[in-house]
C-alpha cells in the first residue's frame, strides 16, 4: 500500500510553467479535459449567448492571439473554444482542455482589448498550469487523510467520542486554512504571472493588466479575512503584478506584432 502511495505521488509530481513550482497532480489530463468539456457544454447550453457582435468579434480575436501565444510558449495542445454569455457577473473562466467562457458583465472592466487579454490570459494560465487538477488532488488527499484519522480515532464499533470529533474538526480546519486556501492564492499569483507572459507575447501591453486589476479592485467584496480568502488581496495582487512587469515588458518589446491596448470595447 505504501509503495503504491509513493509511486502515485512520484507520478503525480510536475513543474508549473515559468515558476518551476513542483505540484502534486494525480488527475490524468484526459479525464480533467473531459470534465472541462462537459461543464463547458452544460453551461453554454444553459445560459444565453451574447448577441453583441462587436464584443463577440473582440473576444474571438483576443482568444485567438492569446491561445496562440500559450501554444507557442508551453504547447498545452488544447482544443480551444470560447463562448460569450449574457450574464451580469464580472467573470470569465478557462476550463480544463481550453474551454473558455466570458461573461458579459466583465466587459466594462476590461474596457479595451488589452484589458480583455489580461482577463483571458489569466484564465488560460490556470488551465495550462493544471491548477484545477491540482486542487482536486489536494482535496482528495486531505479527505483521505481525514478518513484515515477517523479510523485511527474511532472506538470499538466505529464510533467517535467527543474528543476525537474535536481533533478531526481541527485537522479539517487546519487543512483548509493551511493547505487548500494558501495553494489557491499561489495559483492566482501564478496565473497573473503566466498570464502577463501570454498577453505580452500576443502583442498586448502588459501594463494594462495592472489597470485592469485596479478597476477590478473597485468591485465590492464581502469582508473576508485575508487568511480565509481563496484569492490574494487586491494590494498583494497589484504588488506582484508590478514585480512581474519588467520581464513581461521584455517579451512585449520582442513581440513580432504589437496591438498595444487594441480597440475599445
Amino acid at each position: 500500500m505504501w509503495l503504491l502511495l509513493v509511486l502515485t505521488i512520484a507520478y503525480g509530481c510536475a513543474s508549473v510553467p515559468h515558476t518551476g513550482r513542483r505540484q502534486f497532480n494525480m488527475v490524468p489530463d484526459a479525464q480533467l479535459n473531459a470534465l472541462g468539456t462537459n461543464a463547458f457544454n452544460e453551461i453554454a447550453g444553459r445560459e444565453s449567448l451574447s448577441k453583441d457582435e462587436h464584443v463577440n468579434s473582440a473576444v474571438k480575436r483576443v482568444v485567438e492571439r492569446v491561445t496562440a501565444a500559450a501554444e507557442a510558449t508551453d504547447k498545452p495542445n488544447f482544443k480551444w473554444e470560447v463562448r460569450v454569455l449574457e450574464n451580469k457577473d464580472p467573470n470569465a473562466v478557462c476550463l480544463p482542455g481550453g474551454k473558455i467562457l466570458v461573461l458579459s458583465g466583465i466587459i466594462p472592466y476590461a474596457r479595451n482589448e488589452a484589458g480583455l487579454a489580461a482577463i483571458i490570459a489569466h484564465e488560460v494560465a490556470h488551465a495550462v498550469a493544471r491548477h484545477g487538477g491540482e486542487r482536486v488532488s489536494q482535496a482528495v488527499t486531505v479527505n483521505g487523510a481525514l478518513q484515515l484519522g477517523s479510523l485511527a480515532l474511532s472506538k470499538d464499533g466505529g464510533k467517535l467520542d467527543a474528543r476525537s470529533k474535536r481533533i478531526l474538526g481541527a485537522l479539517g480546519s487546519g487543512a483548509l486554512v493551511g493547505i487548500l486556501l494558501p495553494y489557491s492564492r499561489v495559483h492566482e499569483f501564478e496565473a497573473d504571472r503566466i498570464g502577463q507572459i501570454y498577453m505580452a507575447r500576443a502583442g498586448y501591453d502588459p501594463t494594462e493588466a495592472l489597470r485592469l486589476w485596479e478597476r477590478m479592485s473597485q468591485i465590492k467584496k464581502p469582508p473576508i479575512p485575508p487568511w480565509l480568502s481563496t484569492h490574494p488581496t487586491d494590494q498583494d495582487r497589484l504588488r506582484k503584478l508590478r514585480e512581474f512587469l519588467p520581464d513581461a515588458m521584455k517579451i512585449y518589446n520582442d513581440a513580432p506584432r504589437k496591438h498595444g491596448k487594441g480597440s475599445d470595447l
